[in-house]
């Protein structure tokens, strides 16, 4: 893959099942309120560790608000050598919407 897919909800849902990466870039104090269950928060001071410690190859699903800023990130990953990245359409507020039970409070 060398673009990033867009992607509903359910099928982050799958894919987050099958073992990929949930990446959250909403700020930090309301990722903390509520997020993805198991999702990782990625910000700008976190973002190189992250991409170090990769597994360029693993799916990776970006999250934001209500998903439009993770076209943005999911592009950077790619252009970091990520292989397998998503943004998915409706951000955490359609993903709440749609699993209100697979959420979590830091």
């Amino acid at each position: 893959m060398t673009e990033f897919k867009r992607i509903a909800p359910e099928q982050a849902h799958s894919l987050r099942q099958e073992g990929a990466v949930v990446v959250d870039i909403r700020d930090p104090q309301t990722f903390a309120l509520n997020h993805i269950t198991d999702s990782t928060h990625l910000d700008n001071h976190s973002l190189h560790g992250f991409i170090t410690a990769a597994d360029l190859d693993k799916p990776v699903v970006v999250v934001c608000y209500h998903g439009n800023s993770s076209q943005s990130a999911a592009a950077y990953l790619v252009s970091q050598g990520f292989s397998d990245v998503y943004s998915m359409d409706g951000g955490f507020e359609l993903w709440r919407a749609t699993f209100p039970a697979e959420t979590s409070q830091a």
